[in-house]
């Protein structure tokens, strides 16, 4: 099964006064989560600060383009992996590990 185990920032950002918010032991610990998952990781990334987002609607005959999130930008998406899991269980052990390594809260959910 696949994941989606998204990095969420919920005022560390703002805190530390840059996008990149992480401490250098978070990384750190980051890195070493990544080693340790190997090749069930399929890809993972950071994602830009939520003022280069751009939401874009073209369901209408005009399509429109905003600036910024869809959503409260108090808590926003600062970074994922897509994980390749053999179950559920697997992903929650995951995602707990991955909120300590990251100290952040993680959102998971499975890819249909």
């Amino acid at each position: 099964m696949q994941f989606l185990v998204n990095v969420v920032d919920d005022g560390q950002a703002d805190t530390a006064g840059r996008t990149e918010s992480a401490t250098r032991a978070e990384m750190d610990a980051v890195d070493a989560l990544n080693e340790r998952l190997g090749d069930a990781i399929v890809f993972a990334a950071g994602v830009s600060a939520p003022s280069d987002a751009t939401v874009v609607d073209a369901r209408g005959a005009t399509p429109i383009s905003t600036s910024g999130l869809v959503g409260d930008p108090a808590e926003f998406v600062a970074g994922f992996w897509v994980m390749d899991l053999p179950d559920t269980e697997t992903a929650l052990r995951v995602a707990n590990e991955a909120s300590v390594a990251c100290n952040r809260k993680i959102e998971l959910r499975p890819l249909l």
